[in-house]
């Protein structure tokens, strides 16, 4: 039976480099045309954890460097880190797809979600970003202003606001897409964070988690299923915890 699915990647599962994101994304792709392969509307979203903190710290490094050099803000980090993500994805995909005899076209959607400016996580950044710290060098970051938490139990990582979305504003592209009979990777990162403003959309400085965008995305596109992959083996209770209890 054909069905709609949402397929949600998490960042991690793609590496946390060039060289590691080309590799996983060539195997995630072969799970992905299989499923397209048996009939299935696919919709594939994905996560930019480590990434999206790989180029903000870029930019930071180069900013020290030469005062010309540009302080992207959040919203752009995540736009830049939408390409270069859907950009291996999709040509993974698109070959795993003909090896299999399946020509269907395979597009990224540069994608925003809005989020309320009032959403209380403003207020308490929560989301990690970017590389792992030891908890010395995540005491020595804090003591400068920056902020830090423990990450289930794999170290301190940068921490940004992390709103719910509210709604995605291409929600319509992609669904025309999909009548299209294209497979579409979008939400990347969670979306690019806007605030809206009448007909105005201004960047938050912010990352969405990329679970409740890929459930809204979901929901306003009438999807069967939602599925997350992720680089842990299975769902648990209280993960990286001595409690934790395998489901």
């Amino acid at each position: 039976m054909k069905q709609r699915i949402v397929l949600a990647l998490g960042g991690n599962a793609l590496g946390n480099n060039l060289p590691e994101q080309m590799k996983a994304v060539q195997n995630t792709a072969g799970t992905i045309a299989d499923l397209i392969a048996q009939g299935h509307e696919v919709v594939v979203t994905h996560g930019n954890g480590p990434q999206v903190g790989m180029i903000q710290q870029a930019f930071e490094v180069a900013a020290r460097h030469d005062p010309k050099a540009p302080h992207l803000p959040m919203s752009v980090c995540v736009a830049l880190s939408q390409g270069y993500i859907g950009y291996d994805l999709q040509n993974a995909l698109r070959e795993a797809l003909l090896e299999r005899g399946i020509h269907k076209p395979v597009a990224t959607l540069v994608t925003q979600v809005e989020v309320d400016k009032n959403d209380p996580a403003f207020l308490d950044p929560s989301k990690p970003i970017g590389g792992f710290f030891s908890k010395e060098e995540a005491e020595a970051l804090m003591a400068k202003g920056e902020r830090l938490k423990e990450d289930a139990g794999r170290g301190y990582r940068r921490v940004v606001a992390s709103p719910k979305p509210v709604d995605i504003i291409e929600k319509e592209t992609v669904s025309a897409m999909l009548a299209a009979g294209q497979v579409v990777i979008t939400v990347g990162g969670g979306g690019i964070p806007v605030l809206r403003e009448g007909n105005h959309l201004r960047g938050a400085s912010a990352v969405i988690d990329k679970d409740w965008a890929s459930a809204r995305l979901a929901e306003l596109i009438d999807a069967d299923m939602l599925i997350i992959l992720t680089a842990v083996e299975k769902v648990a209770i209280n993960f990286g915890k001595p409690e934790v209890q395998w489901l």
